[in-house]
């Protein structure tokens, strides 16, 4: 399509609704907002407010059960009604899309270079060393390291963080008008979210790309955006210059959500309090096979030999970036995969535990994790996820079982009337609040909570974070906290362990280590957060 002058995407009157068993949702209400050439639109709001649904209207990627009204143009070519055979050729070539869950975006039966060729060769006919060349160049310039040993990877051996580099390599492969974001950088750590979105401010500038941003995260907003759009219930609220907006909101909405970031600390830990678990010369290396005989030729070195402890009531922060061995540390103190080094658990040492005996300890161990919605099965109810748990531990046998799980719900923020509802049927803060309900009903002593915060709106972070440590407070708990949102870690934590490629670079309370970080790594990663 031929290029005419600014704007170059206008969306004007945009109204969209879902027709499903006889209903009909509307989920966007007269939205209009335009992105030039070289400017970055960022569109704000909490889940369910309309942001995604407005982006996939304009290249007609919402499904059969929605009904689109209004005028979307790209180009001053109208998108709204448009012939598919057009659509296909504006997708992912003229108008380009990140989104946030590259697990179900990317394909995993293919490698990563096959996927990445399959687009260039769709639009640029590009094959062959060409095409290799160019994916490489694609890979290192979004920041995966040793990229052409991972050309012949697939998804599932990346870290969620590296999964997303790659959906964004993709994305940027045949040098889009339009890039549209929706929430690219949720699953990143702080200096790889800086990196990509430097890298997005430099192509915008370079390339005269137009790129509308899909976001919670306000930080980001703050440093990425020429404009900012804040929806709420289908609708803008407010509109305006970025710079403004932030100094000046006039919608009670948006100073609601500027207004919400974690603060405060956790109560401080009780000067008797005993050491609940700890590891001591802890390691984990992940064999690499190759040949016919499967011989070793190296490691992995996922996690270098390191000591930590936490006590009762206590939580230890681990940030780090993807990759750096954060998550595997947790599983190997849970022993939920195979380590070298001693841990012990209330004063026994775990080493002497059979498989079996294990499974009596895993009661006192739970885990919440990332995606609520990938963690609960969509075919049980809240109630028989909650409850799962007691049956197989054989807890509170002589209660009720709705009982117990009614008094749970309460206690995390839920409504009991709601247990006999499905994954689907709640928010995703809902959902996560349902996830840690599925923990806390066990009543454990040590809790990992693997990046619990990281899929939630900023306002719904507050509120989860303010639970954790009201639980916490409430029965002694003990929490391994895993994030690389750096707020949100020194609002919970007591104790920071700060891991590079396996090894800790530096330990301490967490209010000295955020106020004076002593390793240069530390310093650059406090220095791309805030």
């Amino acid at each position: 399509m031929s290029k005419t002058s600014s704007p170059l995407l206008d969306v004007q009157n945009l109204r969209v609704s879902f027709r499903q068993d006889g209903k009909v949702t509307e989920a966007v209400r007269g939205v209009s907002f335009s992105v030039d050439r070289g400017e970055t639109v960022a569109l704000v709001g909490e889940s369910g407010s309309g942001k995604s649904v407005s982006a996939l209207s304009t290249v007609s990627l919402l499904g059969d059960s929605a009904t689109v009204e209004g005028s979307v143009t790209y180009n001053g070519t109208e998108m709204v009604g448009a012939r598919e055979r057009d659509l296909m050729k504006v997708r992912g070539n003229d108008i380009s899309f990140i989104f946030q869950e590259p697990m179900t975006s990317l394909n995993p039966l293919h490698t990563i270079e096959r996927q990445l060729a399959e687009s260039l060769a769709l639009h640029q006919g590009l094959a062959g060393k060409a095409a290799r060349e160019r994916i490489l160049e694609l890979l290192n310039k979004v920041g995966i390291r040793d990229a052409e040993n991972r050309l012949t990877s697939y998804p599932h051996q990346l870290s969620g963080g590296q999964r997303q580099r790659v959906m964004i390599a993709m994305a940027l492969a045949n040098k889009p008008d339009i890039l549209i974001a929706d929430e690219p950088t949720t699953a990143l750590d702080v200096t790889i979210q800086a990196q990509i979105l430097d890298l997005l401010a430099e192509l915008k500038e370079s390339e005269g790309m137009g790129l509308l941003f899909i976001t919670h995260d306000l930080g980001i907003v703050r440093r990425i955006a020429d404009r900012v759009c804040v929806m709420k219930s289908g609708e803008i609220v407010e509109e305006g210059p970025a710079a403004e907006l932030f100094a000046n909101p006039q919608h009670p909405y948006t100073q609601k959500l500027l207004a919400a970031e974690p603060s405060g600390q956790p109560q401080p830990v009780a000067p008797d309090a005993q050491e609940l678990v700890s590891a001591k010369d802890l390691k984990v290396w992940f064999p690499i096979q190759r040949g016919f005989l499967k011989r070793t030729v190296g490691h992995v070195k996922a996690v270098n030999p390191m000591s930590v402890s936490v006590r009762a009531g206590e939580t230890l922060g681990i940030v780090g970036e993807s990759g750096s061995g954060k998550t595997t540390l947790a599983l190997a103190i849970m022993r939920l995969i195979a380590s070298e080094g001693a841990v012990t658990f209330q004063g026994q040492d775990l080493r002497k535990w059979s498989t079996r005996d294990l499974r009596k300890l895993r009661k006192d161990m739970q885990i919440v994790f990332q995606d609520p919605f990938g963690s609960l099965s969509p075919r049980m109810t809240c109630a028989e996820i909650i409850s799962e748990g007691l049956a197989i531990h054989k807890v509170d046998q002589h209660r009720d079982t709705r009982e117990l799980v009614a008094e749970v719900m309460t206690e995390v923020g839920l409504d009991p009337a709601a247990m006999d509802r499905y994954p689907h049927e709640f928010s995703g803060g809902q959902r996560q609040r349902i996830a840690i309900a599925r923990a806390m009903v066990l009543r454990p002593k040590l809790v990992v909570l693997d990046e619990p915060t990281s899929a939630l709106d900023m306002t719904v972070q507050v509120q989860i974070v303010e639970l954790l440590r009201d639980l916490q407070t409430r029965y002694g708990l003990a929490y391994l906290f895993i994030s690389h949102d750096l707020n949100v870690v020194r609002a919970m934590s007591h104790k920071v362990v700060v891991m590079n490629q396996g090894d800790v670079v530096e330990t301490g309370a967490a209010e000295d280590l955020f106020v004076n970080p002593r390793a240069e790594y530390t310093r650059k990663l406090l220095a791309a957060a805030g």
